[in-house]
């Protein structure tokens, strides 16, 4: 089982061995933090915002906690298959959540702009990094995000100044390694955008081993005045053993617009939490999501975007696709406060059941307090249509390839809005051999 002493023991190694590394203020927030997850523990299905998603299953373990370098042995080579087929750019690369040196690279990043280990960048640009950190992603009221906190060590730091632009995405890979048994490893990205900058990030977590494991993960974004930032997270761990939770908070400032697109192929268990705040006049976001769920695999995807100030704009679709026995969840919850006028938010959860055994929980939720807005929302779970498909075999078609042509195109709406075509045809790739059953998302890797 999970418990807490062995918790505590992790965390007093992780104190003592950077005692003199560390200054003041982080020690105090680790501690904080740490205090505040022996208070909190766990979430249970009887609080409302995890009521269709039970961990427990997760803590059925005992996870070792990775706060050391592992020597992991990995050349660039054996990792060359997570590379996505196309992309060029920066690559940074983390085994069990610990930045490897020597299986990344930065030397192509143009001025201005920073992408290095969180861990190096607390010791050399501490200005940079302590105003941003903790602050996007509160872990009052969450158990994981509290014990990610208070472990906070090592993750992506990624920092544009003011004005500068990067055009090639920064691709960061988080690999998870368990040859000594299950793993918790907990990555901290903090990503910062100055006022008119601009990026693109890809966030990617595989797998290489088939224990149990744990990604506990959390990612801070902050987008100055003017700032531009597309963002893709692409879920990839094992189906079988692998359980993945995250939280990423987004704080946006005048006229910046933020550009998501959550990618779910693989984890026994995953819980995304995606919290966009449009905290200054102007700013917009655009968050879509694709969801392929397999026989035995629960997905929860939860997001709130908070219209805080005038004339912002959110646009929301997420899509799921399940077969065999699955569960997926979706809950959406946007906030238009009262100083929000002209705000326009529309949100849009669909799901498509491909076996009578799989299951779907959505939620979408709009909460107004300004009357001087445009919101609309809508979810809808079903199956293939039964015309369509009769349509498709009386022009040839199998019942097989017409099902995967009908889904397929289900999906392709969502696809198609993928900006970075590295992205967009390896999600094709990918569902069409999840379509297929050549094997589950993410045990190709």
């Amino acid at each position: 089982m999970f418990e807490i002493d062995p918790c505590r023991e992790a965390f007093r190694t992780l104190e003592k061995r950077e005692a003199s590394k560390v200054p003041p203020e982080l020690v105090s927030l680790r501690r904080t933090a740490f205090s505040r997850f022996t208070e909190l523990g766990f979430p249970t299905p009887r609080e409302e915002e995890w009521k269709y998603t039970n961990v427990s299953p997760l803590l059925k373990h005992q996870f070792k906690f990775s706060i050391e370098q592992p020597a992991n042995g990995l050349t660039a080579e054996e990792i060359h298959s997570f590379r996505l087929s196309g992309l060029a750019g920066a690559q940074l690369v983390f085994v069990n959540g610990l930045f490897s040196p020597k299986l990344s690279h930065t030397g192509e990043l143009p001025s201005g702009v920073k992408a290095a280990s969180l861990s190096e960048a607390l010791i050399h640009d501490p200005g940079l990094v302590r105003p941003e950190l903790a602050r996007t992603a509160p872990y009052g009221r969450n158990g994981f995000t509290a014990l990610n906190t208070a472990f906070i060590h090592d993750g992506a730091f990624i920092h544009l100044s003011r004005g500068s632009g990067c055009e090639k995405p920064i691709h960061l890979v988080f690999i998870t390694q368990t040859p000594s048994g299950p793993l918790i490893s907990q990555p901290r990205n903090l990503i910062v955008l100055e006022a008119g900058s601009r990026a693109a990030v890809i966030e990617s977590y595989y797998f290489l081993d088939g224990k149990a494991y744990l990604t506990n993960a959390v990612t801070e974004i902050v987008l100055k005045e003017d700032a531009s930032l597309d963002y893709y997270k692409v879920q990839r761990e094992d189906a079988r053993n692998g359980f993945h939770v995250a939280t990423t908070g987004v704080r946006q400032d005048r006229n910046s617009r933020f550009f998501s697109f959550s990618i779910s192929l693989g984890a026994k268990l995953e819980r995304e939490d995606l919290n966009v705040l449009l905290g200054a006049e102007g700013s917009e976001c655009t968050l879509n999501g694709l969801y392929l769920v397999s026989d035995g695999q629960h997905i929860d995807h939860h997001t709130v975007i908070d219209h805080l100030k005038p004339q912002g704009t959110s646009h929301q679709l997420y899509k799921g696709i399940l077969k065999g026995k699955s569960h997926a969840v979706f809950n959406g919850k946007v906030f238009v406060r009262e100083d929000a006028r002209k705000s326009d938010a529309e949100q849009v959860n669909k799901n498509l059941l491909l076996s009578d055994e799989a299951g779907v929980d959505t939620k979408p939720q709009l909460e107004i307090s300004n009357d001087d807005v445009k919101c609309t929302h809508g979810a809808a779970v079903g199956q293939l249509d039964e015309d369509a498909l009769f349509y498709l075999k009386s022009r040839g078609l199998d019942d097989e390839n017409s099902r995967d042509l009908l889904t397929h195109g289900f999906a392709a709406d969502v696809i198609n809005r993928a900006r970075i075509d590295a992205v967009r045809m390896e999600l094709d790739r990918e569902l069409w051999a999840w379509l297929q059953n050549d094997h589950l998302a993410g045990e190709t890797k």
